[in-house]
């Protein structure tokens, strides 16, 4: 019996984890704006974000969990906590799950040293921090502020600060491979949810490999309900979206393919 067919790159499915790390976005202090960026790039080249967590500044949080996720998605990303701070400690904490030690890379001093003489600042002991990568992980470039991001195995740390982020994730679109790309379709109508459970449901028992998702909406004195459908087959898709449709029609409401205006 031949061996089955391993799924093309266009196919296949390709996951990711997203941990945003920080104290700072627990207590409210910061307002993560990180996680909407990384997972629409993400999808725009075949990565699938699965699972998005926010975690505490806590070495044996850190650990576990990158230890947790890394084992269970293809990509695991990380922001915040690679600065020149104490309280900056997630090199360490990856060096530590993956086992591994953690040192000044040589050319993360360079490439920071080079920097702060150009710009007339002091290359501070604390700043020196931002170049210790584990040992045996390649850098992220940071054309901003030059202090990298690194990549050991699955997992890629990136800074918190949202632009820094965004520089160093469009650095690595090379190092990603994409799978299959999610693509969504919206049913809009001027109907209440209980209303249209019942078939929605079965609506989704008959196609399982579709996500269908329902969205009540308030304009005004306007109420209405959006049913959001996604998935990889884009055939199939549409095919659900038009059975979406039909379903408001049943109860008498005209759809508007999109979000209502």
């Amino acid at each position: 019996m031949p061996e089955a067919a391993a799924p093309s790159a266009k196919t296949k499915t390709v996951t990711a984890c997203v941990l945003l790390i920080g104290d700072e976005v627990l207590s409210g202090r910061t307002r993560d704006a990180n996680l909407s960026y990384i997972a629409k790039h993400l999808n725009q080249i075949g990565v699938q974000v699965r699972e998005a967590r926010v975690i505490p500044d806590i070495e044996a949080v850190i650990v576990s969990t990158v230890n947790e996720v890394r084992a269970r998605y293809d990509y695991v990303f990380t922001t915040g906590g690679i600065g020149p701070t104490h309280d900056d400690i997630t090199a360490d904490s990856i060096a530590k799950a993956f086992g591994v030690g953690i040192d000044h890379h040589p050319d993360a001093l360079a490439t920071l040293e080079a920097h702060y003489k150009a710009t007339g600042g002091e290359f501070t002991a604390a700043r020196k921090r931002m170049a210790r990568i584990p040992l045996g992980a390649t850098l992220i470039d940071n054309p901003l502020s030059k202090a990298p991001g690194f990549q050991i195995g699955n997992v890629f740390v990136m800074a918190g600060v949202p632009m820094v982020m965004q520089v160093m994730l469009d650095s690595l679109t090379g190092r990603l491979e994409g799978g299959a790309t999610m693509q969504s379709r919206t049913v809009s109508g001027q109907i209440g949810e209980g209303t249209i459970a019942e078939k929605l449901g079965a609506l989704q028992q008959r196609y399982p490999d579709i996500g269908i998702g329902s969205y009540p909406y308030y304009r005004g004195k306007v109420f209405g309900t959006s049913l959001v459908m996604r998935g990889t087959d884009v055939a199939l898709l549409d095919r659900v979206a038009g059975e979406a449709a039909a379903l408001m029609r049943e109860f008498g409401v005209e759809p508007v393919i999109g979000e209502p205006a």
